[in-house]
């Protein structure tokens, strides 16, 4: 069932352009922090949006990257709409890349249902998704299996032991 977005703040116009996904596990190893650092810094040169809920401290680091290069960006909230924004997040608004999404604009916090939902959102409305990491015991796993014709994984827990 597609989850009902009742609110947007920003320029829907970048609901239409190639979207990419970044999701991220909220644990992560080393190596693939480096791994989604240089991915973050390669999407700038690309044409297109990336869309996120940048949730994880990875993901977060992701989007000051992707605010750095000036790259379209689509935040998408698990709770109701923010009433000021972040500077990095206002300067982004202003230059028309940025577009706000709430999955549950009457939520004050983002419970881990609507976390789930907000990220089957995400993955619904990408072209393609790009996930960072995914720990072993990651609810991102099934997102991954569910999606898996669209999505590129950056950095998987056997490189670790692969070398």
């Amino acid at each position: 069932m597609p989850i009902k977005v009742e609110e947007y703040l920003g320029n829907r116009e970048l609901l239409e352009a190639h979207k990419t996904a970044f999701l991220c596990s909220r644990r992560v190893s080393s190596p693939a922090v480096m791994r989604c650092y240089d991915w973050a810094t390669e999407v700038c040169r690309r044409d297109g949006v990336v869309v996120s809920g940048f949730q994880s401290r990875i993901e977060r680091d992701v989007l000051h990257f992707l605010l750095q290069g000036q790259k379209p960006l689509i935040v998408v909230i698990a709770r109701r709409m923010y009433t000021v924004l972040a500077s990095e997040l206002q300067s982004a608004m202003d230059a028309g890349r940025l577009l706000i999404v709430s999955t549950a604009p009457k939520a004050t916090r983002a419970s881990q249902t609507a976390a789930d939902e907000r990220n089957r959102y995400i993955a619904e409305l990408a072209d393609e998704i790009v996930f960072g990491y995914i720990a072993p015991d990651s609810r991102l796993n099934e997102l991954y299996r569910q999606y898996a014709s669209k999505s590129g994984i950056l950095f998987k827990s056997q490189d670790i032991s692969s070398g």
